[in-house]
């Protein structure tokens, strides 16, 4: 008698949906690209602007950490990454980790916002606030992977057979 195998979701082929949202999701790069250009600018050209650059990095970071959660949550990009979601603790570890940086990173953002004074500050604030949004779609994604790579959970699927006897 052999035992009977759960059949995974990932064992379906992607959709149509899901293909263009993994593809679409690659644009996080440059966004990223963009965000550290703008951070390591003021080191080529004076301090002057540094708030700008700052903000406007703020913002390609939000945007592109925001581009990121598009991926597909049933894959993996490395094996670091597989291994963290695949273990229980250390992705439950890992949620907490982006939980607490999107909400202090919003809550900085909208209290700097409240009580800037100039204009400058004020627009950091918010690029702050962008970057915590991009933050909390990247905590969606993962915990979508923490859910679907989850050892403990899924411990028989495609990726990870596990050995049947037979009884």
């Amino acid at each position: 008698m052999t035992s009977a195998r759960r059949q995974p979701e990932s064992g379906a082929p992607p959709s149509r949906v899901t293909e263009l949202f993994q593809k679409i999701s690659y644009l996080q790069y440059p966004a990223m690209l963009a965000g550290l250009a703008y951070a390591v600018k003021p080191a080529f050209t004076g301090l002057a602007g540094i708030f700008d650059d700052a903000n406007y990095a703020l913002l390609y970071m939000g945007i592109g950490i925001g581009l990121s959660s598009l991926q597909d949550p049933t894959r993996t990009q490395n094996e670091v990454s597989r291994k963290v979601w695949q273990d229980p603790r250390k992705g439950f570890l890992f949620l907490m980790l982006i939980a607490g940086q999107a909400f202090l990173m919003m809550a900085a953002g909208l209290i700097g916002s409240y009580f800037a004074r100039d204009s400058a500050l004020n627009q950091l604030s918010l690029g702050l606030f962008s970057l915590g949004l991009g933050m909390l779609g990247l905590l969606k994604t993962a915990i979508d992977m923490y859910e679907h790579h989850r050892l403990d959970k899924n411990a028989t699927d495609d990726r990870h057979p596990v050995q049947e006897t037979n009884a």
